[in-house]
């Protein structure tokens, strides 16, 4: 990471530097996360040149798995895809997403973000330990037939998994992992700089029988398995709870919580092809919890 985000911004001149760079302490732009088109802090992508622009791509690889950087590419690529079922009347594109890198790379504090329209990836570097967390991925369309089959479905296999999940659950089991009838518009963290453990957390993992373990163990690696293998958080004390209709098609909503882990995947409008998934950490987020070691053990004025 901080080889890459060195080159990246070594390949900026001196104005667009300015967007990019950011002071760590600037808390406001930092403990950001906005995944619906709005204005957010960086520098975009259709500022840059080639160099500039493919060390921005290095830079978003180094904080995901060969898989996750495929997924993320695709949902940057469907915003060209959205804009044609829209009318072109929007303006989105493809180049819509910006960097932004907080202190310089290298020293005991420094972060970075790559964001735009259904994507936020922000990791934070403390003492050369990296914090993962947010990671937010989502799709519109999330699904693209042809000849009635899926061609295009960035986020299916978590879809999937969570609904096999579901479904694998004996009845009393499943009363107990679904905890509303109807899903909520969107990821119960949203946009909030902190993010929080939800009530109610639905089934706990040990009263799951063992096909249903392993189920839920495949839809936590699954969201886990977007981060390189060094990067992935320890998963305690997991919940399991869904929102909303267990059929295709129709709404709905699943959360995974542990004792520092919040993973979230909607699936929410009428039509049923608008997908989010987020990966948060109420203590890790934006590096909380290795600041907080940093700032126990360091000498600050």
């Amino acid at each position: 990471m901080h080889t890459e985000a060195t080159a990246f911004l070594a390949a900026l001149t001196g104005a667009q530097r300015a967007e990019a760079a950011r002071a760590f302490d600037d808390e406001a732009a930092r403990r950001w996360i906005e995944y619906r088109p709005r204005p957010r802090p960086g520098l975009s992508l259709a500022a840059l040149g080639e160099t500039a622009r493919k060390a921005a791509h290095r830079l978003l690889a180094t904080g995901l798995s060969e898989s996750a950087y495929a997924q993320a590419m695709t949902v940057i690529a469907l915003e060209e895809v959205l804009d044609r079922r829209e009318g072109w009347q929007r303006g989105r594109h493809s180049e819509d997403y910006r960097v932004v890198v907080f202190g310089e790379p290298g020293d005991d504090r420094w972060a970075w973000r790559f964001e735009g329209h259904h994507l936020s990836v922000t990791m934070t570097v403390v003492d050369q330990v990296i914090a993962p967390a947010p990671v937010f991925l989502g799709a519109n369309p999330a699904r693209v037939d042809v000849a009635g089959r899926p061609a295009v479905r960035p986020l299916g296999v978590e879809e999937d998994l969570g609904r096999e999940l579901l479904a694998a659950m004996t009845p009393a089991t499943r009363g107990r992992a679904v905890v509303a009838a109807l899903a909520p518009p969107d990821v119960r963290t949203g946009t909030r700089p902190v993010a929080a453990l939800q009530e109610p957390r639905g089934v706990p993992r040990q009263d799951l029988r063992p096909g249903e373990r392993d189920l839920l163990d495949r839809l936590v690696g699954a969201h886990l398995g977007r981060l390189p293998a060094p990067l992935v958080p320890p998963a305690r004390d997991l919940h399991f709870a869904w929102e909303g209709a267990s059929g295709p098609g129709a709404p709905h909503y699943y959360r995974i919580q542990g004792d520092d882990l919040i993973i979230e995947f909607d699936n929410t409008t009428a039509d049923g092809n608008h997908a989010h998934s987020v990966l948060r950490r109420p203590c890790g987020d934006f590096g909380g919890d290795i600041l907080a070691a940093h700032h126990a053990t360091a000498a600050h004025p």
